[in-house]
């Protein structure tokens, strides 16, 4: 662009030849729409080669190049050699795989550029129907606040701040925790996922406060050894002040007993908290809602929409019972903050209150056209529908002379794993086989101390003969390094 273009476009960024752009935006756009039509024809995974990471190794550019030129590298050099989880055999960890319908409301979102930390504009409102229509289905009062987030791991951050200010009062806030005379403790099933522990660390509590409680033979919370260490830690002048419970636990996706942790946490005087990263969102189909019951009388929940939800990343999502804790954990007054009852800054409160952030992206748009677009019962119907196929491969373990499975399936994960001796070291070998085949990617976890692996059917892609490939590739690695011949 020579200096007489940069004049007629009327600034240095924008395009001077928008028909141009215009073309080259059509051809990005039907390129992503082939790949998402197609993705079954790729990989599902495999490796970047050594000239693809070479690429981004270049210095700091000075002039720029064209946007073909930076969209080509992106198809031969970025596109083939992403994780994979829009893949239907993409299976290892809790990935969601997005829509269409969320890239496209993405690409809006991305143009209209909104801020959605506050001031009095239509963003925010989109974000408040989100959280009135999450009040709605988890049964909250219809006043609860929620906030959008990155993901589960800070909704799980939020809640332990919540909580402290509602143990400790809000002028923890100014003080810190280290002024309390009261020993604080909370509690949470040994399969919770580490990112709860790491929100006592960043609160100021220290990962100690949280105690670990055993698991019962379903691979729930014990309940009955959780009122044995609630009764113990009080009698050594503890104060319990936080119980959490799962929705689908991450390593093999138990649901707690929510109803119960309800009572004891009524009992006890606790704040409960629900992590429902994977499976809080199967409230949406209602007999997978019929396994959560109890999760409507928690004071928090934290999910998210881009697993479960098929909502692309990132677009996690807090949702509070009591709006004024919310508000006051929060809220944090600044004079080029100011509020209004009209014009730009009106509209309070704003989402920057409800959370740490004041930069926002617009990620409700994403969730708002996936809700409106698809409708809760089609996507109630996909979780329902990925739960049929976890069962059919666990089927498919079950009848396999050569396979084992290592935990009940409550949700969409089934653990198993390659009946042999050395079987970790087998069995580790053997995920790493079939991802790099391409044909599936499944992950391992511990269960019991023994090495599994692990597929997490949260594709809505994903069907029997995908996880039919995956048992197909896992026998054949099987056999090979465990020196079987049949």
């Amino acid at each position: 662009m020579n200096h007489d273009e940069n004049s007629r476009s009327g600034s240095m960024l924008d395009p001077a030849d928008w028909e141009e752009l215009r073309q080259q935006a059509h051809t990005m756009l039907d390129d992503m729409l082939d790949y998402l039509r197609d993705v079954r024809s790729r990989p599902v995974w495999q490796p970047a080669p050594e000239s693809a990471r070479q690429q981004f190794h270049a210095v700091l550019p000075r002039t720029g190049d064209s946007l073909n030129q930076l969209h080509q590298v992106f198809m031969q050099d970025v596109l083939p050699y992403a994780a994979g989880n829009a893949h239907p055999g993409f299976m290892g960890w809790v990935h969601g795989a997005g829509t269409v319908t969320g890239m496209l409301a993405e690409m809006l979102a991305a143009g209209l550029n909104a801020n959605v930390g506050g001031r009095n504009q239509m963003p925010v409102e989109v974000e408040r129907q989100i959280t009135r229509w999450m009040a709605e289905l988890f049964g909250f009062p219809a006043d609860a606040s929620g906030v959008f987030v990155t993901g589960t791991s800070m909704a799980n951050l939020l809640a332990v701040w919540i909580a402290r200010v509602r143990f400790m009062g809000v002028d923890v806030r100014r003080n810190g925790v280290a002024t309390t005379h009261l020993a604080p403790v909370a509690y949470a099933s040994a399969a919770t996922h580490g990112s709860l522990e790491q929100a006592f660390d960043l609160s100021g509590f220290g990962t100690r406060v949280l105690r670990r409680v055993p698991l019962n033979d379903n691979r729930q919370i014990d309940t009955e050894a959780l009122r044995v260490m609630i009764a113990a830690d009080r009698a050594r002048g503890f104060h319990p002040f936080m119980l959490t419970g799962n929705a689908g636990t991450v390593d093999t996706g138990a649901i707690d007993d929510l109803a119960e942790l309800a009572r004891i946490a009524r009992e006890e005087g606790m704040w409960f908290h629900v992590d429902g990263a994977l499976g809080a969102p199967a409230m949406m189909h209602p007999q997978l809602a019929e396994k959560l019951v109890g999760i409507g009388e928690a004071d928090s929940i934290a999910f998210d929409f881009h697993k479960w939800g098929q909502v692309p990343y990132d677009a996690g999502f807090i949702l509070v019972r009591d709006a004024s804790l919310h508000l006051d954990t929060f809220s944090s007054p600044a004079a080029y903050l100011r509020r209004e009852q009209d014009g730009l800054a009106g509209g309070s409160p704003w989402p920057c209150d409800l959370g740490p952030d004041l930069s926002r992206g617009f990620r409700a748009l994403k969730t708002w056209f996936t809700l409106r677009h698809l409708g809760m019962d089609v996507l109630g119907e996909s979780m329902a529908r990925s739960c049929q196929v976890a069962q059919h491969l666990a089927a498919r373990v079950t009848s396999e002379p050569e396979l084992e499975l290592l935990a009940p399936v409550a949700l969409n994960i089934v653990c198993f794993r390659y009946v042999c001796d050395d079987a970790d070291r087998v069995n580790a070998k053997i995920a790493v086989a079939v991802q790099l085949s391409g044909e599936a990617a499944p992950s391992t976890t511990l269960i019991d101390g023994q090495l599994a692996i692990r597929a997490a059917i949260v594709n809505h892609r994903t069907r029997e003969e995908d996880v039919d490939r995956l048992l197909a590739a896992v026998l054949r690695w099987g056999r090979e390094y465990s020196g079987r011949t049949t």
